[in-house]
C-alpha cells in the first residue's frame, strides 16, 4: 500500500510539472535553443529530485559523467524513461536519436522539439538509418554530444536487444570517440508499471575510445558484451 501511495504522488508531481513545463515550452519555441533549453531542462531536473523524494529511487555514478569529451557518440542500454531524462539533463548540449510519435504527444512532446532530437520513422528503417547517420555527424561537427539506445526501443530487466552498428558507424565517419553507458534503471523505474521500487541506480561509464576497426558491427558486438557483463 506504502509503495502504491508514494508512486501514487509521485505521478501527481510528474503530470502537473510536465503539464506546467508543456505550457512555457509554447513561447519557449520562438526563442534561441540556448536560452530555451535548460528552462526545459529544470523539468528533468525536478523528476529526478522528485523521484528520490516520493519514492525513494536514487542514482549513483561509477565514473566522472562530467569530465566526458564533447563531441562523442554515447550509447546506452534502455530500460525505462529514467535514463533518457537523466542523461538529457547530465549530458547536455545532447541530440538525443527517438521516435518521431513522441513528439506528438501533448505537453511532453511540445518540450521534447525545444531540444533538437533526432526524430526517425521507424516504418521505413533505411530512410530513418540515412537520417540518423547524416544529422548525427552534422551535430558532432558543431559540438554536441548524441545519444544513441542501440537497441532501439525498451528492454526487459536481465535481458538486451540486437545492437544496431548506426553508433560505431556515426563515431568513426564523425571521428569522435565513443561513450558506453550501462545503467540498471528499469529494476526501479520499471517499465510500463505503476509501481516504483525504492533503491539506488547504478550507472557506469565505459573509458571512451576510438573506433579504428574496420569492422563497425564488432565494435558494436564489443560493446553490447561489456554492458551485459557489466549489468550482471
Amino acid at each position: 500500500m506504502l509503495l502504491f501511495i508514494r508512486s501514487a504522488l509521485f505521478y501527481l508531481g510528474y503530470f502537473i510539472s510536465l503539464f506546467i513545463i508543456g505550457l512555457m515550452s509554447l513561447p519557449l519555441l520562438l526563442m534561441p535553443k540556448k536560452i530555451a533549453a535548460p528552462v526545459i531542462l529544470l523539468w528533468s531536473r525536478f523528476v529526478v529530485f522528485w523521484l528520490k523524494i516520493c519514492c525513494g529511487i536514487h542514482y549513483h555514478i561509477n565514473g566522472n559523467i562530467n569530465q566526458l569529451p564533447s563531441p562523442c557518440v554515447v550509447i546506452a542500454n534502455h530500460q525505462s524513461p529514467w535514463e533518457t531524462i537523466f542523461l538529457q539533463l547530465y549530458l547536455y548540449p545532447l541530440t538525443t536519436v527517438l521516435k518521431q510519435e513522441l513528439l506528438h504527444i501533448p505537453f511532453f512532446g511540445w518540450g521534447l522539439r525545444i531540444l533538437n532530437p533526432i526524430a526517425i520513422n521507424r516504418s521505413h528503417p533505411v530512410q530513418a538509418l540515412k537520417q540518423i547517420k547524416k544529422i548525427s555527424v552534422e551535430r558532432l561537427q558543431k559540438g554536441d554530444r548524441v545519444l544513441i539506445f542501440p537497441e532501439g526501443t525498451r528492454q526487459p530487466v536481465g535481458q538486451l536487444g540486437n545492437f544496431a552498428r548506426s553508433g560505431a558507424d556515426i563515431a568513426k565517419t564523425a571521428d569522435v570517440p565513443i561513450v558506453v553507458i550501462a545503467q540498471d534503471a528499469g529494476n526501479y523505474w520499471h517499465n510500463k508499471k505503476f509501481l516504483k521500487t525504492p533503491g539506488t541506480i547504478q550507472l557506469t561509464i565505459r573509458e571512451p575510445f576510438t573506433v579504428n576497426a574496420e569492422n563497425t558491427k564488432e565494435v558494436m558486438q564489443d560493446i553490447q558484451a561489456w554492458i551485459q557483463t557489466t549489468l550482471s
